[in-house]
């Protein structure tokens, strides 16, 4: 990885800031001026969000080490129209930056350090921001017209008329070059639909919907090919002036292609946890060429960068070849390099004017109204059910067969008294088997907690709504499994023939799956992994069986 040339030792004189300075760089002072222009050009221009950290530490406890850090250090900024890339091998902080920033750190992390939005220390209010995750969690049936749509009635305000928020939709799904696939579906898990890269652009369209000023995006490349990372990336950059705003976007990236590097206005270069680069992104090739680093010709930068600062595998590099120095010592040059050069100092000149400007606080917009989200959730939930086979309707024919079998074994009981042990079998055996099946829907119970749980996040709508929602749309697909199934089973036994008694036997099968139903979501949200899921739901009917009587 480090088969690079030692850094030669030189004289202050001629190190990296004399070479800076000698090369036509620009002084502290020069940089402070032009620096207090553009953020007073901004500022004039559009309200846009300028974010500094300064010093910030993150570390995880540890009972052996007291702590374990994952930043360390790090000062920075991001401005309005600008494309700021965190770059870095795997494990080296991408993510808890990003997370750090838009204040999204888990209650286990520990935050040190300063961070300013505008200049001031307060948390980002709902609408100026918006966080697109890694994972595109999207409900699979529906279209892009209708995820799109969907959303926009559950962010832009009910003072909004409907026309007004499906031109939004529109209009954000051609920024982002769906118009083509609008009618298509997203598509998961055995059902053709988007391609990575579309679900990746649906994704950030439902999040710009309410044109927020400051945009965090979380490896919106992963998994994605070099074309489509592209035109995602390009997507991205051109978010950075639409609409008559000029954005903030902050994007935490792997290895780009060269292409999309130079969409990058700023760069910062991060390898376990330390500072190695921020500064432009055009000039990191000088700055790993004035420490004796410089990049191959025809070579990609991004490859170039993060094959110097990554040492996972170091030792494998170390035993084929004797000359290469270890990863560790070129990292601890890079950073050493880094804090006293002029482009460390050009980020400090740069957080203090912009902490020196006074901006406008930023204030909250209005999302839709309660009611609304709640309908609004409610029809969505009830169409990805209906379309869901999986969910609800495989249930359905299952029961169906299983109460024509159950008619067979129990055809008319009669009256008699060992008839009255049958009836008893009978009854048990059907609310037991309904409510046991409730298992099946368990993986599309997950798929939607995390639907939800990054729509809370984001501040689309609160676990209130998600609840009403997704039990109104349920209750019909409920009714109709304990009707049918119920009538067959019921009536081809010969049960009571009273319309009284079906009632009353429909409507305790129907408070069993409510129930059940119920206690499967909760545990879907408490344990969102399919097979502890599905064990842990498993259990606790069992045990709930065992009280009712039978035994």
């Amino acid at each position: 990885m480090a088969s690079f040339l030692q850094p030669s030792n030189q004289p202050n004189e001629s190190g990296p800031t004399a070479a800076m300075k000698s090369s036509g760089f620009q002084t502290s002072l020069e940089v402070e001026t032009i620096s207090k222009n553009a953020i007073n050009d901004s500022a004039k221009s559009t309200p846009g969000v300028f974010l500094t950290w300064n010093d910030l530490w993150v570390t995880i406890p540890n009972r052996k080490h007291g702590g374990k850090p994952i930043l360390q250090g790090l000062t920075g900024y991001a401005q309005p129209g600008d494309l700021l890339a965190i770059m870095g091998p795997s494990g080296c902080g991408k993510s808890t930056l990003l997370d750090a920033l838009a204040g999204r750190l888990g209650s286990n992390a520990r935050q040190a350090g300063e961070i300013l939005i505008n200049g001031r220390k307060h948390a980002l209010a709902y609408g100026t921001s918006a966080y697109v995750t890694q994972d595109d969690t999207l409900v699979t049936t529906l279209t892009v017209r209708e995820a799109v749509f969907y959303s926009a009635q559950l962010q832009l305000p009910d003072s909004m008329s409907m026309a007004e928020k499906m031109e939004r939709a529109a209009m954000t799904i051609r920024e982002m070059g769906l118009q083509d696939a609008m009618n298509t579906r997203i598509g998961g898990w055995g059902d053709k639909g988007l391609s990575g890269g579309q679900k990746r652009r649906v994704s950030i369209c439902i999040e710009i919907l309410t044109h927020p000023k400051l945009l965090f995006l979380d490896e919106p490349t992963s998994g994605l090919d070099s074309a489509a990372s592209y035109h995602v990336m390009r997507g991205i950059a051109r978010l950075d002036h639409k609409d008559g705003i000029r954005r903030t976007v902050i994007a935490s990236i792997h290895q780009p292609s060269s292409e999309v590097f130079r969409l990058f206005s700023n760069l910062c270069l991060l390898s376990s946890g330390k500072p190695v680069y921020f500064g432009p992104a055009s000039a990191a090739n000088e700055f790993f060429a004035l420490n004796s680093l410089p990049c191959p010709p025809l070579q990609n930068p991004s490859d170039h960068f993060l094959n110097t600062i990554n040492k996972d595998f170091e030792k494998d590099l170390e035993q084929g070849s004797d000359d290469v120095i270890p990863t560790e010592e070129v990292i601890d040059t890079l950073v050493k390099s880094y804090i006293s050069s002029e482009y460390w100092q050009q980020v400090q000149v740069k957080v203090a004017e912009i902490r020196k400007e006074d901006f406008e606080a930023l204030e909250s917009r209005n999302h839709a109204g309660f009611l609304t989200q709640s309908l609004v959730l409610t029809k969505r939930s009830f169409l990805n059910m209906f379309r869901n086979l999986g969910y609800y309707w495989l249930r359905l024919v299952i029961y169906v067969g299983m109460g024509y079998g159950l008619a067979s074994i129990y055809h008319d009981l009669g009256s008699s008294y060992g008839s009255i042990q049958a009836r008893g079998s009978l009854l048990m055996f059907v609310s037991t088997f309904l409510t046991f099946m409730a298992i099946g829907g368990f993986p599309s119970f997950v798929e939607e907690m995390k639907v939800f749980e990054r729509e809370r996040l984001n501040g689309h709508y609160g676990a209130t709504s998600f609840v009403i929602g997704n039990t109104f749309s349920a209750t019909p697909f409920l009714l109709l499994i304990s009707l049918i199934p119920g009538a067959i089973a019921y009536y081809v036994s010969g049960l009571h023939k009273g319309y009284e008694h079906f009632l009353y036997f429909a409507s305790t099968l129907f408070a069993c799956l409510f129930l059940v139903e119920s206690m499967m979501m909760a545990v879907a949200s408490i344990v969102p992994n399919f097979l502890m899921g599905i064990i842990t739901g498993a259990g606790i009917q069992g045990l709930m069986v065992l009280g009712v009587g039978f035994f």
